[in-house]
């Protein structure tokens, strides 16, 4: 699939704001913060259809910015983008959190800590059955602090499951707080290098960098790679950057019209 991944990326974020603000829901800043990652996973990178069984498998750990990759889904393909607007509707299959009921969610997410177990599983899986498929885990820096998260780690790091990728959307902030308050995961990269990752680092909104990066996987022979990249939460829109408001705020209709007017020069 060859597009143009900034533009993609554009796209994501205005139906995000679009979404969030007709279902009065949360997350729209985790969403924006991992928009040009999933533009660059799925518009650049990601091999094979949901009903190919080599295909890669992409798993949205941090399942509460499942509106980003519903968004993404509906610009690749996958679902109709008129389906966007029935986003956390009564009857609707686009739940809250990431559903497996939604073609190209290979997982149901949400509970946080538990994608990077199974995307070692299905790594692991694709070794011993000679698959070509890649596993690939989207997980946010304050899910880091699960133990889960960790466990899983040092698993890959044993068996060297070297088509297993994690990234980590770097946004700084949790629920409560900046991530350094909360509970400091630093030296993050330094952590990961000692369980047997091979470890880069990358401007999570730097889309060639994000594409440079996936195209030299696996960053280390024999080793699972992880990208960290770090991000601004609410990305792309000047009120709700690096702000912890908007992990729960709704735009509304004020807003939503002011936040499009800056992601393309209006609605």
């Amino acid at each position: 699939m060859s597009v143009d991944v900034p533009q993609l990326a554009r796209r994501i974020r205005r139906h995000v704001l679009r979404m969030v603000s007709m279902a009065r829901a949360s997350h729209v800043g985790g969403c924006m913060s991992v928009a040009d990652i999933l533009a660059v996973v799925f518009g650049d990178w990601l091999r094979g259809s949901p009903d190919e069984a080599d295909r890669d498998r992409f798993i949205l750990s941090k399942g509460h910015a499942a509106a980003a990759l519903y968004a993404t889904l509906a610009e690749c393909g996958y679902i109709p983008i008129a389906e966007l607007d029935q986003y956390l509707s009564d009857g609707s299959r686009l739940l809250g959190h990431a559903s497996h009921l939604v073609p190209g969610v290979e997982l149901s997410t949400g509970s946080l800590g538990h994608g990077l177990s199974v995307g070692c599983g299905l790594a692991l899986a694709a070794r011993q059955t000679g698959s070509p498929s890649r596993a690939i885990v989207l997980l946010s820096d304050g899910e880091l602090n699960e133990g889960s998260v960790w466990e899983a780690a040092m698993f890959a790091g044993h068996h060297r499951l070297e088509s297993l990728l994690a990234i980590v959307d770097v946004n700084g902030w949790q629920s409560f707080g900046r991530t350094s308050d909360v509970l400091n995961l630093e030296p993050l990269a330094d952590k990961w290098t000692a369980f047997g990752w091979a470890v880069r680092q990358v401007d999570g909104h730097d889309t060639p960098a994000l594409i440079a990066a996936l195209n030299t996987l696996p960053f280390s022979a024999g080793r699972p790679s992880i990208l960290l990249a770090k991000t601004v939460k609410g990305k792309g829109v000047s009120f709700m950057e690096d702000s912890l408001a908007w992990h729960y705020r709704s735009p509304d209709a004020a807003m939503l019209k002011t936040a499009l007017a800056e992601l393309e020069g209006g609605p």
